[in-house]
């Protein structure tokens, strides 16, 4: 069985953020990788990280986030309507966007 095809049946929203984003599937992802994933800074994935939103798997060396850790973050991470927090995120990235 193909690996991407079996990243696509097993991960949907992370597989359609990647084709998004056009980036290629790989077996783990740093938080550089994250951070560009998401478009953040590498240290607003490690306070998610800290926060509990986010969890790397313990590998040698650093941190290290697999397509299951994303998908679950990704499953999890549903802004709601009435979440001022989300609403602020949101108009931030429109001012950054059209600085």
């Amino acid at each position: 069985m193909d690996y991407e095809r079996t990243v696509g049946t097993m991960y949907p929203l992370f597989e359609a953020l990647l084709r998004h984003k056009g980036v290629p599937s790989k077996g783990m992802y740093t938080n550089k990788d994250m951070a560009d994933l998401f478009d953040v800074s590498v240290r607003t994935i490690q306070a998610w990280v800290t926060e509990g939103r986010l969890a790397p798997r313990k590998l040698p060396g650093r941190g290290r986030f697999l397509a299951e850790d994303i998908e679950s973050f990704l499953q999890n991470s549903k802004a709601k309507a009435d979440d001022p927090r989300g609403a602020r995120m949101h108009e931030t990235r429109i001012y950054r966007a059209r600085r």
